[in-house]
């Protein structure tokens, strides 16, 4: 719970456990809508001389009361920030943009608030969305057929199939061009010209790779992260204090750039000992045939076979004198000068860990030196090197920690791959993207969603119909993915394509230490709600899922909830075999979801209770389940709604004191009415709603866990003969659907608005549970009114 400015907190505290999923840190109303009308000549920033979003006769296309409806840009240039690439020596990393898709504009379930009030919005207006979404993506440069096939499916070459669905002026393929960066884009770039009709506009690489580092950096929440003795800790990075900074790129070479701002940088060394010396090296001495088999046999190894260690020259000893451990490496190889072995004598694995250290170190202890001869203390590291690859982060790490005694941090980036096809992308004149802060970006994973080290969940999928049946055939629910490989065309490493498994066998073994990408949604209008204390530190998860055990709680609850969650998803789209077959493929889908995070619990990114249960309801949407409560709600609002003409007469028959404890013991007893919470559903077969209601408030015997009841009770009716004044506006965020809103909050409102505040209600935008959202108030509080 945050604590808004010079407020008194009024609460309980129920514990977790034991009340299931109830109050679970879900705060997701930290945010609120700007005002932002787009008018003729408007801009969505302001960002030095690059264009700006057109947004003269923007429209909305479809109903204007649904949540995050499309805009229309008719003014705006098609040729803008759809698709940039980044062509290197081993992969293709695109980043696209794609509007929101296509949404149901005749649901008759929905009113507007002009049918449910009877009146127009009058000064009100409505504040549409601008969004859309970022895709990363990546192929196997060696099978660039695949990429540009995926390119050509989506026409992403010609504004993407949103576009061209609404856009009757499609650019001539003639005209059409791409940014990208890497080396391949001059390699190949009489191939997209012959295969798509398109021309690559190349951008510099070592700009691209900077402004990549800088969106992310500034713009995703928990992008950067330490990783050492196997322990990921995301880092929150104030983009205020972001400069200067070193950037490592560590390719085929390395390259070390001080950035000093956005489009402010200079290379200020390099090594030529990198990714490639790596791979080189690794391929002469193992005979292995990838990069990532090389990586594979290095988790395998045991270095201390061929490198020579302190304690091999001091006789077991550490050399303390100097601060070196017996475990140091003194020479990498160098027990391979006194032993009378062959190559063929030393085991792979061994031979790919002491050449995974050597670079690994060398390239922590140069990358240190500059950090130090420029004085900074920030790090960070990237390129195909790192790919998310444990022991090689805890290598660099732990060099960085040695040289500089603990006082500078090896940092990585979750969407570290990406640097240059993000820079890329940012290159476009009109990606109106450069003003977008951190709680404006939210990151999400639908299945098929690749991961940053190799691995990916399923085949290319088309449609829902396809991932339906791929969920069918191959998803099993419970701890393992399993699936006969390849189902999709041989060696597709697309979204989301297999690579064979590693392992012998069927089981698709997922690499522990990658981290998955996922999808940004931009949603530009959002801004960080005004009130609250420490706006830059606030943080809306109050569970922390790094605990082990609190992690495998609340998988156990989340798993034990999902049959239950099923049915009345199911239930909420009629029953039918569609909504069925639908319903199994998501506890399929969210099941491997909670498979992936035990396993990895970081994969995501920083893992709260908030983002676990924002990701089973994202899952819920994927299936298009679009409110599985729909039917519970509203019978449990209209019971509630049935009972509360006599509590409001039972309330006013009271004095002002007693009323005003009332009401707000009713408010902490009306929460208790949650679907998440198995307590609370027990309770449900105990007695009536006004029953249960009336129960649970007499026990709300204070002092509470949080209890300003008195400092409260003075603001509102003041002291002795001086009455207090009222407040301006009170704003009340609501929970759940039923007698929680019905019973608990709309009484208080009522009391306020009596006293001549301005009461506001803030709800979900997005159904969660049995929540109530912003579109359901309007007409429960005008079915309320004609009781009072």
């Amino acid at each position: 719970m945050a604590a808004f400015k010079d407020e008194p907190v009024l609460g309980i505290d129920y514990r977790l456990k034991e009340e299931g999923l109830d109050r679970a840190g879900l705060v997701r109303e930290e945010v609120c809508q700007r005002d932002m009308v787009p008018t003729a000549g408007n801009s969505i920033h302001k960002s030095g001389s690059r264009p700006q979003l057109d947004l003269s006769k923007a429209a909305i296309q479809g109903n204007s009361e649904e949540r995050d409806p499309t805009i229309l840009l008719p003014n705006q240039s098609d040729d803008i920030s759809h698709l940039a690439l980044d062509i290197g020596g081993s992969l293709v990393k695109l980043v696209y943009f794609s509007r929101h898709e296509d949404r149901s504009i005749n649901d008759n379930r929905k009113k507007t608030i002009k049918e449910t009030f009877g009146i127009t919005n009058g000064n009100r207006r409505s504040y549409p969305i601008l969004g859309g979404r970022l895709h990363f993506v990546k192929f196997e440069t060696s099978k660039l057929n695949e990429c540009l096939d995926f390119i050509h499916s989506k026409q992403l070459h010609r504004g993407g199939l949103d576009t061209l669905s609404w856009n009757s002026e499609v650019l001539s393929i003639d005209d059409a061009v791409i940014k990208a960066t890497g080396g391949g884009a001059y390699k190949f770039a009489n191939v997209f010209k012959e295969r798509l009709g398109v021309s690559l506009d190349k951008e510099d690489e070592m700009d691209c790779l900077v402004a990549g580092a800088n969106f992310l950096l500034k713009a995703i929440r928990h992008e950067a992260f330490t990783h050492m003795e196997g322990q990921k800790e995301f880092v929150q990075i104030d983009h205020n204090d972001l400069f200067p900074y070193l950037l490592v790129n560590v390719g085929s070479g390395v390259s070390m750039m001080k950035v000093d701002g956005d489009g402010k940088f200079e290379r200020v060394s390099g090594t030529n000992v990198g990714g490639g010396t790596y791979w080189g090296l690794g391929r002469l001495l193992t005979k292995c045939k990838s990069f990532d088999d090389l990586l594979e046999l290095s988790q395998r190894g045991d270095n201390r076979s061929i490198d020579m260690l302190v304690g091999d020259i001091y006789g077991g000893m550490d050399y303390s004198k100097i601060g070196l451990s017996a475990s140091t490496i003194a020479s990498s190889f160098g027990k391979a000068i006194s032993e009378k072995k062959e190559l063929e004598d030393y085991r792979p694995e061994d031979i790919s860990l002491s050449l995974l250290r050597m670079i690994s170190y060398n390239v922590g202890q140069v990358s240190y030196l500059n950090a130090l001869r420029f004085g900074l203390k920030r790090i960070f590291f990237g390129g195909f090197f790192i790919r998310g690859h444990a022991y090689t982060m805890d290598a660099i790490s732990f060099a960085i920690h040695f040289w500089s005694k603990g006082e500078a941090q090896a940092m990585f980036l979750r969407h570290e791959g990406y640097l240059g096809a993000l820079g890329a992308f940012m290159s476009y004149g009109k990606h109106g993207l450069d003003d977008l802060m951190v709680h404006q970006l939210v990151e999400r994973f639908p299945m098929g969603t690749p991961y940053t080290g190799g691995k990916i969940h399923g085949p290319p999928l088309g449609d829902l119909n396809e991932k339906i049946s791929w969920m069918e055939k191959f998803v099993l629910k419970g701890t393992k993915i399993t699936a006969p490989v390849p189902m999709a065309p041989a060696g597709t490493t697309g979204l989301g394509g297999f690579e064979v498994p590693l392992s012998k066998g069927s089981i698709l073994r997922s690499d522990a230490s990658a981290l998955n990408v996922g999808v940004l949604h931009l949603v530009p209008t959002l801004e960080v709600f005004p009130l609250l204390t420490e706006a830059k530190t606030y943080e809306p998860n109050t569970i922390d899922l790094s605990d082990h055990s609190e992690l495998e709680y609340w998988f156990t609850v989340l798993s034990e909830h999902m049959p239950d969650l099923v049915d009345k998803a199911v239930a909420s789209e009629g029953g039918t075999d569609d909504a069925k077959r639908r319903g199994e493929a998501f506890a399929r889908a969210f099941s491997a979801h909670l498979a992936r995070l035990m396993e990895e619990p970081a994969a995501y990114g920083k893992l709260g209770l908030a983002n676990l249960l924002e990701l089973r309801e994202e899952c819920l949407r994927e299936f298009q389940f679009v409110d599985a409560y729909r039917s519970i709600k509203q019978r449990e609002s209209e019971a509630s709604l049935a009972v509360l003409p006599d509590l409001l007469l039972e309330l006013d028959c009271m004095n002002e004191e007693t009323r005003l404890l009332t009401l707000i013991e009713g408010v902490l007893a009306a929460n208790i009415f949650d679907w998440g919470s198995r307590a609370c559903v027990d309770l449900y077969h105990k007695g009536t709603i006004i029953e249960i209601y009336r129960m649970s408030r007499n026990k709300m015997q204070r002092p509470w866990r949080v209890d300003d009841f008195d400092v409260f009770k003075q603001r509102m009716l003041g002291s002795g003969d001086k009455k207090a004044p009222p407040h301006k506006r009170a704003l009340l965020f609501v929970d759940n659907a039923g007698a929680d809103v019905v019973l608990g909050m709309l009484p208080l409102a009522r009391e306020l608005l009596r006293r001549g505040t301005e009461v506001v209600l803030v709800a979900n935008s997005l159904p969660a549970l049995n929540d109530v959202t912003a579109m359901e108030l309007p007409e429960i509080v005008a079915e309320a009114a004609k009781s009072c």
